[in-house]
């Protein structure tokens, strides 16, 4: 009877494991195929170009028992086990006839017959005889006899098949014998060959053997011929890519072996570092300067953006790299210096290097300078030389103004210091208590993957920025689910009855307003963030600062309301920060730009006057005084009631606000951001004197973000500063640098794109890895 059961149970038993089996390698093809078509379109790696998954089926149940790889060069198929090692073994090493990405070998131009070599060794006084063991360096395929065992191996890296010997076998076991036939070194009469240092002397043989071969057959394959002006144009744009990756790559490493290497391999001569840094160096930023300078002359008037007064810290010690750069009428930005500090410094000598940048740039005609925008230095520094000289407008940079708002609420708005101290209480507890880390690491690898502690200020967080109190604190709201495992576990049950400060941190945990709090905290922040990163991209213009403080003052109100946050503490943050920030240019900027003119009932566009506050009507009123003469001051004033009233022609209005999508963001863009200017220039005539106020104030920039030297550079910098000749050099390349990159309008540095990088890898590693682990419980 029992018999009878076992039949009868057992197809159903199989037939429920094939189809599971069959699930696992249908879902282990599809996270494949979604890798391969990720890398298709650029994010993933380079040989999925060429290997294609595919199922194989089985005979008799038609259900997938297995994933392979299929060469679409040449139609091989392989195990899906490691994609990589199989593209490094199949299509590196030149197994595959169709993929010709790596040049062949110079000694396999001629290569010798190749022949089958064996070698076997015997040793006595054994228990059980050793294995035998055969490589065969056509296949690959090493057998052993003696104890049963086969198994497949790929040829080692280092010798090629095709120059050495046709097969080597050896024996592991001491006194090893050697042969090799068919090969141009090795006599066709030696049968046996002993090689002292075992299988390691393959590859020193193989090496010794294309070395006869070369001074035998010194006339090798020539390299790609090119003419006197393709290595001159080559060498070019290849000095250009050193100076513009301005320190991130250095001039030592031109004479790396590998890169001189590559150099004749494409038929370029060897580069001399002393020429790159020195003669080329030099020409090449006396040709970019003159360039600048040109475009400087042809503009009527220009703004001086500085960015980079807020030192940072590093090994050698606090460096700052101050960039200087004038911004254009016609929306171009040109470098004009940088200026290297150690260390903070007084807002006099701020003022210096500012006018200093100003008279170099004029010589006399400084009214040709329409005013400063920089990232410090508001209350005394730009406010003093705007007081001495009257046409100038000198603005605070809005992205240092957002960045700061963070810190005004870390120290101002109580839900920021309750977080904080809970946050601080709950990491160091936990970091601290080894029984109550262990666990928490326990847990923390089982449910994220990695086995990390929270990220806690190793001091006190009111001396600190928010950062490293930000990073705490989304450590925990991510490792939320770990520390909800940790309460449940026997370990942190006993330490709480010994350490009071456990039922602490367990009633935080189990407390749902603690974690609302946390979430609260970290949005805002964001929001914030993502804010000031859209102003670091957009670079938007004066005209637009008071539309960003609103809408910011509209998310924060939304996000008091989600989170039940009383809005009056919020509400005098932000206005505190906003006054810090305020200039009456804000309003006159607002006012005159078409940009942002109305449409009211009767069809006119007119300026948004009623957007503005009483105070800020009458900011717009003297600054547009103080831009022009007391002669023309009431001109001004009657032109400006004139602009109220009559505003600006629909037609113009709307060709000015006509807006495209931007193809790489999705986001609808102004179609032509300088036609504000033009339509003063060219149609509003009869303001003339309101139109050179208006000209000079609305293509002022509002954010003096510019150029990102790379942290290499500073570090080095710091070094050696007190070099002249070093100096000299670092300035001519950071000006070069800066020159190529605001041309492109690429305002991010490599650091940030190397971690972008990074994070896509990982991203498909990731992808790869739950696809195996997934499967590989699972017996095909």
């Amino acid at each position: 009877m029992a018999a009878t059961t076992n039949t009868a149970t057992t197809p159903v038993d199989s037939v429920s494991a094939d189809e599971l089996a069959a699930k696992a390698v249908h879902k282990r093809y599809e996270g494949l195929v979604m890798v391969r078509t990720k890398a298709i379109k650029g994010k993933g790696a380079w040989y999925w170009a060429h290997l294609e998954p595919m199922l194989v089926h089985n005979t008799d149940t038609g259900l997938p028992k297995a994933v392979k790889l299929r060469c679409s060069l040449c139609d091989a198929v392989f195990s899906a086990s490691n994609p990589s090692r199989t593209a490094s073994e199949h299509l590196k090493r030149g197994t595959c006839p169709n993929f010709n990405s790596l040049a062949k070998p110079i000694s396999s131009v001629s290569p010798s017959p190749t022949t089958a070599a064996t070698a076997s060794a015997t040793q006595s006084n054994r228990k059980r005889s050793s294995p035998s063991v055969t490589v065969s360096a056509t296949g690959g395929v090493l057998v052993g006899s003696g104890s049963g065992c086969s198994y497949q191996a790929t040829p080692l890296a280092i010798v090629d098949p095709s120059r050495c010997f046709g097969e080597l076998a050896y024996s592991p076991a001491p006194g090893a014998v050697v042969t090799a036939s068919g090969g141009s070194f090795v006599p066709q009469h030696q049968q046996h060959l002993v090689l002292s240092g075992g299988k390691e002397d393959i590859g020193a043989l193989a090496m010794l053997e294309d070395s006869v071969k070369k001074l035998k057959s010194p006339k090798t394959s020539p390299g790609p011929t090119l003419s006197k002006s393709q290595i001159e144009c080559a060498v070019d744009y290849l000095a250009d890519w050193i100076y513009e990756c301005c320190g991130s790559v250095s001039f030592s490493s031109l004479e790396h072996p590998k890169f001189r290497a590559f150099l004749n391999q494409v038929g370029l001569p060897p580069l001399s570092r002393r020429e790159l840094a020195g003669s080329r160096l030099d020409s090449k930023y006396e040709e970019v300067k003159t360039e600048s300078e040109a475009r400087i002359r042809d503009a009527m008037f220009f703004q001086v953006a500085s960015d980079g007064w807020k030192v940072k810290s590093f090994a050698s010690g606090e460096e700052s790299l101050v960039n200087l750069t004038v911004n254009l009428p016609n929306g171009t930005s040109l470098y004009r210096r940088a200026v290297f500090l150690s260390g903070s410094v007084p807002s006099k000598y701020a003022e210096e290097v500012l006018w200093e940048t100003v008279t170099g740039i004029s010589g006399n005609a400084v009214q040709q300078c329409a005013g400063i925008v920089a990232d410090k230095f508001k209350a005394k520094a730009l406010r003093n030389l705007e007081n001495q000289h009257h046409w100038m407008v000198n603005l605070s940079c809005q992205f240092q103004g957002f960045n700061s708002l963070i810190k005004d609420f870390s120290k101002e708005l109580p839900l920021f210091k309750t977080v904080t101290e809970n946050a601080l209480k709950l990491g160091n507890f936990i970091n601290n208590t080894s029984q109550v880390r262990s666990s928490f690491q326990k847990y923390h690898l089982q449910e994220s993957g990695s086995a990390c502690l929270l990220r806690v200020p190793l001091r006190d967080h009111g001396s600190l920025n928010f950062g490293p109190v930000h990073t705490m604190i989304e450590d925990i709201f991510n490792s939320a689910r770990a520390l909800q495992l940790v309460l449940l576990d026997e370990t942190y049950k006993m330490v709480s009855m010994e350490d009071p400060v456990a039922g602490e941190v367990a009633e935080m945990i189990r407390d749902m307003g603690f974690w609302n709090d946390l979430e609260a905290v970290l949005s805002l922040v964001k929001l914030i963030k993502e804010m000031a990163q859209d102003i670091e991209t957009e670079r938007p213009l004066v005209g637009q600062c008071l539309p960003l403080w609103d809408d910011l003052r509209t998310k924060v109100k939304d996000w008091c309301s989600k989170f039940h946050i009383a809005e009056g503490p919020v509400e005098k943050v932000i206005e505190r920060r906003f006054k810090k920030n305020y200039h009456p240019a804000w309003a006159a900027a607002y006012i005159l730009d078409p940009l942002y003119l109305i449409k009211d009932l009767s069809g006119k566009y007119l300026p948004p006057f009623k957007c503005l506050t009483l105070e800020q009507e009458k900011d717009v009123d003297k600054l547009i005084t103080r831009l022009v003469s007391r002669e023309e001051a009431h001109i001004a004033l009657m032109e400006l009631m004139k602009w109220r009233t009559e505003g600006l022609d629909p037609v113009y209005a709307q060709a000015v606000q006509m807006k495209d999508r931007d193809p790489i963001t999705g986001k609808m863009k102004i179609a032509n951001p300088q036609s504000s200017r033009l339509v003063w220039e060219t149609y509003l005539t009869e303001f003339k004197t309101l139109g050179k106020v208006a000209v000079r104030l609305i293509f002022l920039h509002a954010t003096s973000c510019g150029f990102k030297c790379s942290w290499s550079l500073l570090r080095w910098v710091g070094a050696h500063g007190h070099s002249r000749v070093a100096m000299d050099r670092a300035q001519k390349l950071i000006f070069i640098a800066a020159h190529s990159k605001l041309e492109r309008r690429d305002f991010s540095s490599d650091e940030e794109k190397d971690a972008e990088l990074f994070a896509m890898a990982n991203g498909e590693d990731d992808v790869l890895n739950e696809v195996l682990v997934e499967t590989s419980s699972v017996s095909i």
